[in-house]
């Protein structure tokens, strides 16, 4: 009798054993579901005095977690119309989710400044402006074209590139296709990660994001709607399963 009662209390143990071993297995599948995204809220005061120093601030958080060990926060910083002759500096990582960085803005003039963000496999490099004593901001339409430049110029990786279809027209509340075709050496690449992160640019926080998929050898494509007409900026990262890691950003305009 002894035998059954114990015999059966091992069969309750188990399958409750069982059923929590389940339920945790459950857990991991819906996180491992789940889509998180790489953030970064970029603190910047909009003026400041010339000889003042400035904390710049870099939260990042990886879905609705601080990441606390990011790759790379690093923040580039430079004179509006000479972004050849910035300077990038390592930021300090508080351990808590926050990069800093105290920098002293010498000149009176405009200075914009990126926190290039590397953690969880992603990238991202969140633009901020100060304007120092009474200088006033400059038109942005021909700096745009040096960025774009600039980030061109400057591939990680020796022998790519990747161009960006900016002859395609785009309308408000119409869905239109962002294509990039990417090279090695003059050689289509397959099989590549690559992802849109795209933003009006006069708000630099309002952040969505398209997969692309490869319609073509070589050739990756992504459907969106712009809510509205205006200049977007677009972010184009792209990814294998190895160390490639790239990325340019691209204007345009909604009609």
């Amino acid at each position: 009798m002894k035998k059954g009662f114990l015999f059966f209390t091992m069969l309750v143990i188990a399958g409750i054993l069982i059923a929590c071993s389940n339920d945790q297995t459950n857990e991991v599948e819906d996180d491992d579901g789940e889509l998180k995204e790489l953030e970064v809220d970029f603190d910047v005061p909009e003026s400041a005095d010339p000889g003042d120093t400035i904390e710049l601030k870099a939260s990042v958080t990886y879905g609705d977690e601080p990441v606390s060990d990011a790759d790379e926060v690093l923040f580039e910083v430079w004179e509006s119309g000479h972004q050849d002759d910035g300077e990038k500096i390592e930021a300090e990582n508080q351990e808590d989710g926050t990069y800093t960085l105290e920098y002293t803005f010498e000149e009176e003039a405009v200075y914009e400044m990126y926190a290039h963000t590397t953690a969880e496999g992603l990238h991202t490099m969140p633009k901020k402006e100060i304007i120092v004593g009474d200088a006033e901001a400059e038109e942005k339409e021909d700096e745009s074209a040096d960025e774009n430049d600039h980030e061109e110029a400057h591939f990680h990786t020796e022998g790519f590139d990747m161009q960006f279809d900016d002859s395609a027209t785009f309308s408000a509340d119409d869905e239109g296709e962002l294509t990039t075709d990417i090279t090695m050496d003059e050689e289509a690449l397959e099989a590549l990660n690559v992802r849109y992160e795209i933003w009006p640019s006069e708000d630099e926080d309002d952040i969505e994001w398209v997969d692309a998929e490869e319609v073509d050898t070589g050739e990756y494509t992504g459907n969106y709607t712009f809510p509205e007409s205006g200049t977007y900026d677009i972010q184009i990262h792209v990814k294998d399963d190895d160390d490639l890691h790239e990325h340019i950003i691209e204007t345009i305009e909604v009609e």
